[in-house]
């Protein structure tokens, strides 16, 4: 197969479903025999909440879906140790809640560079293991510094808005396929994924798109 096959990933970096698909999604990547080329779309779970958030992620799940606290902090439970299972140690404890549209500029900024797949990773792990600040362009920008990136050219783009609107064209590209959950995978243009689904359902996906190019299925 000469062509890589390509995966369209919509997520957002504060999605815990997310972080664990993609680790499911490069379990299947590391056993297909060929290629995959992976970009990562923006999708703001929830846009309308403020950079800093008084709260704690339960308590914003529970005032958003308007659900009693236990019930929360046992999905909570949940979401962790699932994460565990594929080698992430979320620290809910920890976790600012906050607005993400600067975290994807961030992404196109790297996209731009040829890091937008490290910086995917990076802003994850910030967010679910290490506790950091995903929503601010300075804690973002201190972050980015720490990978390499010009952090004065880092504060300049998010500052101004330089890829504000490349978040938005990855938004309206979401809903005209008729996304509106994230993690979400599409698979040369035309296969969809929904979900963190178990990797074996990804090497299925990819076997199938590998098999039709060769003009076997």
């Amino acid at each position: 197969m000469s062509d890589p096959v390509k995966v369209d990933i919509w997520s957002d970096v504060q999605c815990p479903w997310c972080y664990i698909g993609k680790r499911r999604f490069e379990a299947a990547v590391a056993a297909f025999d060929g290629e995959v080329e992976v970009e990562f779309h923006s999708f703001e779970l929830s846009p309308d909440t403020p950079v800093d958030y008084e709260g704690t992620p339960a308590q914003f799940l529970a005032e958003r879906k308007g659900l009693p606290m236990p019930q929360v902090e046992q999905m909570i439970q949940q979401v962790t140790d699932i994460a565990a299972s594929v080698g992430l140690e979320y620290d809910y404890a920890h976790m600012h809640q906050t607005n993400t549209v600067k975290a994807h500029e961030l992404i196109h900024y790297a996209k731009a560079h040829g890091r937008q797949a490290e910086m995917k990773e990076a802003l994850l792990k910030a967010y679910f293991v290490d506790g950091g600040h995903v929503g601010r362009v300075q804690d973002l920008a201190d972050l980015a510094a720490g990978m390499g990136f010009d952090r004065d050219d880092v504060v300049a783009a998010l500052e101004a808005g330089t890829y504000t609107a490349d978040v938005k064209a990855d938004v309206q590209q979401a809903a005209a396929y008729g996304i509106n959950g994230v993690p979400f995978y599409v698979f040369d243009g035309k296969y969809g994924v929904s979900g963190a689904q178990e990797p074996a359902t990804f090497a299925q996906v990819l076997a199938q798109v590998a098999a039709e190019r060769q003009g076997v299925a």
